[in-house]
């Protein structure tokens, strides 16, 4: 395509095309777009026109991508990324000088973890936007630069793209927490484990594989009370349970209530952690804020990228 071509190039066509082959389906990417699907269609046919080759596949009502519809959509992808770059970059909400630093946070995510990791950019004039959702819909925001970093207690998968680092910036042991037991009464691991219900993170999370496991390996079958996927969840239910009750838990989840004595930590769990990840992305220019952030979470090495 020469550069007179390339400046007929219709990138509303090509942004269409883009969100249908995002979301796979003509149907949500017209309900995402709010027109009609016959309109849609129309668009991505022009495109194709133009290019002189198909785009899609149509199988029934599933859309599949040609070889040529791959190699458009990576252009596509670059292009819609480089001008969410723009567009955060250049954008003053605050005016001038205003530094802007959009975090998305895993919806089980730790909200004492997330503070704690935020505290060195807090009162340095950076402003923060905090978000929270799935890992999946963060990343699709950090891809298009309308995040800078999302925080996560799992790494990120392969197939998301070269273009996002995954950094492990803390693993931190997890114990069981309750109400204080009476003085001189010490909690044994795992003998005690019968005589406790336990509130647990929910089945999906990297935490609770870990402690199924453990527990299968010592030959226990714990009494289970509640299953919760949201930390913040599990924190109040640890906190209102009453007695008789332990919550498996990262200890930076109930900082608050260990400090004030409110809760007790019986002990901590062996070969039980919980990681928390740095998700970040190749970019041009990186907001002061997000580089302060980095470097003070240099000693902790890179999981890989995805």
């Amino acid at each position: 395509m020469t550069i007179s071509q390339a400046s007929n190039l219709n990138y509303r066509h090509l942004y269409y095309f883009w969100t249908v082959a995002t979301e796979g389906h003509l149907t949500r990417a017209a309900d995402r777009l709010h027109i009609s699907q016959s309109a849609l269609s129309a668009q991505v046919r022009q495109l194709e026109d133009q290019l002189g080759h198909p785009l899609f596949l149509r199988e029934h009502r599933t859309l599949k991508l040609t070889e040529v519809g791959h190699l458009v959509l990576g252009y596509a992808e670059t292009i819609f990324s480089l001008g969410g770059e723009m567009v955060a970059l250049v954008k003053t909400d605050g005016g001038p000088n205003a530094q802007w630093l959009r975090v998305g946070g895993v919806v089980n995510l730790s909200r004492n973890f997330q503070e704690n990791f935020l505290r060195p950019v807090m009162n340095t004039g950076a402003r923060l936007v905090l978000e929270s959702g799935s890992l999946e819909e963060l990343l699709g925001r950090l891809l298009v630069h309308k995040l800078d970093i999302v925080l996560s207690n799992r790494p990120v998968v392969n197939s998301v793209g070269e273009q996002v680092r995954c950094r492990r910036i803390a693993r931190q042991p997890v114990c069981l927490v309750g109400y204080p037991l009476p003085a001189g009464k010490r909690f044994r691991f795992p003998e005690d484990l019968n005589g406790v219900t336990l509130l647990l993170p929910g089945r999906n999370s990297d935490l609770r594989a870990e402690f199924d496991l453990l527990c299968e390996e010592i030959g226990i079958r714990p009494d289970i009370y509640a299953e919760v996927d949201d930390m913040a969840m599990l924190r109040l239910m640890a906190r209102d349970s009453g007695r008789g009750r332990a919550a498996l838990v990262p200890a930076v989840v109930v900082q608050d209530e260990l400090r004030t004595g409110m809760l007790m930590e019986y002990c901590a769990v062996p070969n039980v952690h919980e990681n928390f990840y740095a998700i970040t992305t190749d970019r041009r220019f990186q907001p002061s804020a997000l580089r302060t952030l980095l470097e003070s979470e240099e000693g902790n090495p890179p999981v890989g990228d995805a």
